[in-house]
């Protein structure tokens, strides 16, 4: 794709303003770093507070009286059980139990908004219209831009515009008012840090931008460290760590299955993954820990003490936090106990490493 075909979010002239790198990502140019670097971005969110744009991800309506019930046809989540404003992580699967995108649900007084995936939210959109179309509502927002804000500073510096936002609970969503500007606002995020995720109407997305990035505290973020973050913090990278040959429960995603739906099940893939809950998956998502300071990048193969295939890593790099480098991958269920020593095979050479327990860092959410 040319650089003339990228599309752009409301905040494309911020970002130049800025001085960001600019790369193709799911079809939209998007920052990958500021001027400061990856390195500085990362550890400043991890510190104080981090501005991200994720408008290029997909904001879905699923409107009507019986959208959870109907939801729950296509995940395995427990969405009838979302208290109003309550949010939960969830999954599509398929047939065969894989894992067509994770999304965020969160119930609403018409129903179920979704946040989804940049790159899956075509498919998505017209799964949801398949399946659920001739009985609920369905539209993507298009006219919505959406901006996190991470870290431990987030809800101080939030509550200086807004200090009810300072007291929203944890996965949980409402209608808030920030400098003026009506905003729709989870506490949630990918960082594995405090954070919220800000809905607003792309006109209105640069002026809130501005005015966040006003605070000293708050620093703008790429997909750099974005990404580093979240693989410090564990968690999957759809198409990467988790896709449609991968199931929750090889994920280490079993938790997102709730009591009902494993008693009941009815969602796309449930024999084989309640199989799997019951005697275990052949595979499992592990973290994994260099011995050494070469890091492992994704698609390296992991072996056992005999150099025979255990595995591959899925997503790996520089841990700026915990100065070393980590790795995510999956491996043969009996080689996934934490402390199992495992190979690495870089550029033909095998380097020492082991399983460890995610995440390599405390997540810190608001209690």
């Amino acid at each position: 794709m040319s650089e003339s075909d990228l599309k752009t979010t409301p905040l494309y002239a911020l970002h130049q303003e800025l001085g960001a790198k600019l790369v193709p990502f799911a079809g939209y140019a998007m920052p990958v770093n500021y001027p400061d670097g990856i390195l500085a971005e990362h550890l400043h969110t991890r510190a104080k507070a981090g501005l991200f744009d994720v408008s290029h991800m997909g904001q879905v309506r699923v409107d009507g009286a019986d959208a959870a019930p109907l939801l729950e046809e296509l995940v395995p989540g427990d969405i009838q059980g979302l208290a109003p404003n309550a949010i939960r992580y969830t999954l599509f699967t398929n047939d065969h139990g894989g894992i067509r995108d994770d999304l965020m649900a969160t119930r609403t007084a018409d129903g179920v908004f979704l946040v989804v995936n940049a790159a899956c939210k075509d498919a998505d959109l017209a799964h949801l219209e398949a399946h659920l179309g001739a009985r609920a509502r369905i539209a993507m927002l298009a006219d919505r831009a959406l901006i996190a804000l991470q870290g431990p500073g987030a809800a101080a510096a939030l509550g200086r515009l807004e200090p009810a936002l300072a007291k929203l609970p944890f996965m949980t969503a409402g209608a808030f008012t920030i400098a003026g500007i009506a905003c729709q606002v989870s506490r949630s995020g990918y960082t594995g840090e405090d954070g919220f995720e800000i809905s607003v109407r792309d006109r209105d997305a640069d002026a809130l931008a501005r005015t966040l990035l006003r605070d000293p505290e708050i620093m703008p973020i790429g997909l750099g460290a974005r990404d580093s973050l979240r693989l410090e913090a564990g968690l999957c990278l759809y198409g990467h760590d988790i896709d449609t040959t991968t199931t929750p429960i090889e994920a280490g995603l079993a938790w997102t299955i709730g009591k009902r739906r494993r008693e009941q099940g009815g969602f796309p893939g449930a024999a084989v993954v309640l199989d799997q809950l019951k005697r275990g998956p052949a595979r499992r998502r592990v973290g994994l820990k260099p011995d050494g300071r070469a890091p492992a990048r994704e698609g390296t193969v992991i072996v056992d003490a005999a150099e025979r295939p255990l595995g591959t890593v899925t997503s790996g790099g520089y841990g700026p936090t915990v100065a070393a480098p980590v790795a995510m991958g999956y491996v043969a269920a009996a080689g996934a106990a934490p402390g199992t020593e495992v190979g690495l095979m870089v550029r033909g050479k095998r380097l020492a490493a082991h399983v460890v327990k995610l995440p390599f860092v405390p997540h810190r959410y608001a209690k």
